[in-house]
């Protein structure tokens, strides 16, 4: 107990005990104590109600009343409730300035931002932004069905997936011109966050980069086939000298070649949607072919073994998943030192399939695996100048997997290998029927 609390209470107690003294002897000298004790005694606890109920009416009053004068028990709780008072409302002042500062903040945002209920999926609150973007006023939309108020967007599905709801892209219900990436977020256990961003200038910039790049490659198609005929023409027979620099020559076009090639093909794949035509992708065929392009990349310098153990086939484009499947084993061959082992496994995952190529190269350090399927990102530049990779197989991969709707998965610890699986959904299962094996 706080030292002014005591000396407050000991005083009131003293006081107490002085009036029962007093009211005892007037009643000694009356020859009457207990009539006169008691009636002092109604007094004291008459007295004290009667603070008490000052305490009450402070308590419920609205305005702030400044505590009585005085030393005694009851000017000590008034003193304390004043100053409780105080600090409750100090504490609320700088809560309502954060709040109002944090409400200022999402109104100055670009992007819209609307806080939705959970249960109803009714409007609580938007800031200003959702006013340009989604067409939402104030303050009629509050309290509004989201879903039914921001028709045509398609937002009843996407809003039952709850905190699993992926981003999704679509048009600004107020400017069709205006494309915006919708994401929802967990506010509390009540309420949503959608969060709508406009996303057009971004679209434009990388449909800008795409076309660049697209038009720069096929460009390069003519001068490097140029060069390439007068390099075949060039014998280093006839000086001999020269056979290290055309060596070299030939390499170094024979890669940009391959760059082009990659860049556009990888510049295709970011311009579908979906895959033009499917067909059954036979997989035994397909599990040779790629043993076949291991070991003659490898020369008869890695283990290379094949597992089949799914026994179906995958619905979707033989050309592009051969190209993604063939990227992940030249990769494994390159970064896997001679007398390594390449595995090519194709194996059952849950309901759906997977195929796996596990190598026992350098492996790739945790902090670059986010990563590593930007295209041109570089793990280690020299290794990479080394093995003649363009930097773009594992973007090219990605790119093929996302339009079988398919994911890539990928383990790695330095100095033990990697692996790279790709995981098929069952939608993407055919039964497999017998193949002629090649002779």
């Amino acid at each position: 107990m706080p030292h002014r609390t005591r000396n407050a209470w000991l005083r009131t107690l003293s006081q107490l005990l002085a009036v029962l003294a007093g009211a005892a002897a007037v009643g000694v000298m009356s020859g009457h104590p207990w009539p006169i004790v008691t009636f002092a005694a109604l007094g004291v606890v008459a007295w004290h109600y009667w603070r008490l109920r000052g305490v009450l009416l402070r308590l419920t009053a609205r305005q702030r009343l400044a505590p009585p004068l005085g030393d005694g028990v009851w000017n000590e709780l008034d003193r304390l409730l004043y100053r409780g008072q105080a600090e409750m409302r100090g504490r609320k002042r700088r809560l309502i300035e954060m709040l109002r500062a944090y409400r200022a903040a999402a109104a100055a945002l670009p992007d819209a931002i609307v806080v939705v209920d959970r249960g109803t999926q009714r409007i609580q609150w938007f800031n200003e932004a959702s006013g340009a973007l989604l067409g939402l006023q104030y303050p009629g939309d509050i309290g509004a069905p989201l879903v039914a108020r921001l028709q045509p967007l398609p937002l009843a599905h996407w809003l039952s997936a709850g905190r699993h709801a992926e981003p999704i892209e679509t048009r600004s219900p107020v400017n069709p011109a205006v494309t915006l990436t919708l994401r929802l977020i967990p506010y509390s256990d009540e309420l949503w966050m959608l969060v709508a961003r406009d996303v057009t200038r971004l679209l434009l910039l990388e449909q800008m980069r795409r076309d660049f790049v697209a038009n720069v490659s096929h460009e390069l198609r003519t001068p490097l086939t140029v060069v390439h005929g007068y390099l075949d023409m060039l014998d280093p027979e006839d000086n001999p000298e020269w056979a290290p620099m055309l060596a070299e020559m030939q390499r170094q076009s024979q890669r940009m070649t391959q760059l082009v090639e990659d860049l556009l093909m990888l510049s295709r794949l970011e311009s579908q949607d979906s895959l033009p035509s499917e067909e059954t992708v036979a997989m035994a065929p397909m599990l040779a072919a790629l043993r076949r392009e291991a070991t003659a990349l490898s020369q008869s310098r890695h283990d290379v073994t094949v597992e089949d153990e799914a026994g179906v086939d995958l619905w979707g484009s033989h050309r592009e998943l051969h190209s993604a499947f063939s990227n992940l084993v030249s990769n494994a061959v390159r970064y896997t030192p001679a007398g390594g082992s390449i595995r090519i496994r194709f194996r059952r995952d849950g309901r759906g399939v997977a195929l796996e190529v596990v190598d026992s190269g350098y492996g790739i350090p945790a902090a670059h695996l986010p990563r590593v399927t930007e295209r041109f990102y570089r793990v280690s530049n020299s290794r990479s100048r080394e093995s003649g990779g363009t930097g773009l197989g594992l973007s090219i991969v990605k790119h093929v997997l996302n339009l079988h709707q398919a994911r890539l998965g990928i383990t790695s610890e330095v100095g033990r290998g990697s692996t790279f699986s790709c995981h098929f959904g069952v939608e993407r299962l055919r039964s497999r029927k017998p193949h002629p094996q090649p002779a």
